[in-house]
């Protein structure tokens, strides 16, 4: 039940602990705060309109984007390579090759969609590592460019993965909404919040240049605000995860700026940096570290911190004459029980990423220290402390403020208490 109480001495034993107007209102006024400083952030770091060309790897020709059109494999077979037609665009067969030469995989593909559907083009394709396996009958992404004669080529891009990744994000919803009910749909509604700020704020606002932390904080706090308030309600216990929640990743920032610049991290081993640096050089590499550190923690802090709160709040509801100092030790009981499985879940999430970088190193004959301080095992190690520390002083941040708001004068007087019991029997 939402904290906006109900307690001085109505006898209702699931309504939470009688609830101080000053720490109400220290606490909102925080949250108001905070949200002034958010708006105004995201007023002055607001991306502007310029155009931004698009990086030469990812151009055309003319200087525009890579347009991509959808094809099927009809036909598929072992031949020659050298194909006249190979990225043509043809309606019946394919040219032969002129001269026998080594052997392709080739492969028929109808064009489903742009200016030339309904035609045909030939990929030819010679087998090897990093190479596709394309089969007869399989959906794919084709690339559409202009050569400087004014051909339209195809290519390969990508496999088409369209309808089964609606069907699995369909079934997640589903399942999500199932179960969780309600405030499932309202989670879900969140993700679209926090999705739709990345790629309209942040995004294109690292893109043009502003700094990468405050970016990162603004749009970690509007993500919270929306995620929090929507999936568990507008109350004070909300309100108390979500302070506990903004307090939490400003100090995982402050951690992420001291343990890269100590530990003079690039982020240049991993290949996207690599390209972000050569191509789009107002994009500072080490703020997009910091970027990513920071969005990183906001899922586990957020987990952790409404589980604090919800547990301080039942636990004052539990018992009216429990103190804030006995709801702070119960719940620190619950939260050092998830501390220590979360970090599990932190820790083994980024080494399962780092899985194949792994199997690399360890073929390579390398010493496990260069292994470990590598830039890029080194990058998952800060990544997974700092989000540890800023998780493990998250909960007993949190903790207090929610006993502070659950219980903010201490047990009530003993005269209240018969008349809580009463009404406890009374019904």
């Amino acid at each position: 039940m939402d904290s906006h109480g109900h307690g001085h001495g109505h006898g209702h034993s699931n309504t939470p602990a009688p609830l101080g107007p000053v720490a109400a209102r220290i606490v909102v006024g925080l949250l108001v705060a905070i949200g002034l400083c958010v708006i105004g952030g995201a007023i002055a770091l607001w991306p502007s309109q310029q155009h931004v060309d698009v990086p030469l790897p990812f151009n055309t020709s003319g200087g525009r984007a890579v347009q991509s059109e959808a094809g099927t494999i009809v036909s598929q077979d072992i031949g020659p390579c050298g194909s006249a037609s190979s990225g043509r665009v043809f309606t019946g067969n394919p040219t032969p090759p002129a001269s026998a030469g080594y052997d392709c995989q080739r492969s028929i593909v109808t064009i489903d969609s742009g200016p030339n559907a309904g035609t045909r083009t030939l990929i030819e394709v010679v087998p090897g590592p990093g190479q596709p396996d394309l089969r007869t009958g399989e959906s794919i992404r084709l690339v559409r460019q202009t050569d400087p004669t004014g051909t339209t080529q195809y290519s390969f891009n990508d496999y088409a993965r369209g309808l089964p990744l609606a069907v699995i994000v369909g079934v997640f919803a589903v399942v999500i909404c199932i179960v969780a009910r309600w405030r499932g749909f309202r989670a879900l509604l969140g993700l679209i919040v926090a999705f739709g700020v990345l790629v309209g704020f942040m995004l294109p606002a690292i893109l043009d240049g502003a700094p990468a932390i405050p970016v990162a904080l603004v749009s970690g706090a509007v993500i919270l605000y929306g995620v929090l308030y929507l999936a568990h309600g507008v109350n004070l216990r909300t309100s108390s995860a979500l302070l506990g929640t903004l307090m939490s990743m400003a100090l995982a920032a402050v951690l992420s700026y001291v343990a890269i610049r100590m530990t003079h991290l690039t982020g240049l081993s991993e290949e996207q940096n690599t390209d972000v640096q050569a191509y789009i050089q107002q994009v500072s590499i080490t703020g997009l570290l910091l970027a990513g550190f920071i969005i990183g923690s906001l899922g586990v802090l957020n987990d952790v911190t409404i589980t604090q709160a919800s547990t301080a709040f039942e636990i004052a509801s539990a018992d009216a004459t429990t103190t804030r100092r006995q709801i702070f030790s119960s719940a620190m009981r619950v939260g050092r029980d998830h501390i220590a499985s979360t970090v599990y879940t932190l820790v083994l999430a980024y080494a399962g990423g780092a899985l194949p970088l792994l199997l690399l190193f360890s073929v390579t004959g390398r010493s496990i220290q260069d292994v470990l301080t590598g830039d890029a095992v080194a990058i998952e190690i800060v990544r997974s402390s700092v989000g540890g520390i800023a998780l493990a002083l998250s909960v007993p941040l949190t903790t207090a403020i929610a006993a502070m708001l659950a219980r903010p004068g201490g047990p009530p007087e003993p005269s209240e208490t018969p008349v809580k019991k009463a009404g406890r029997h009374s019904r």
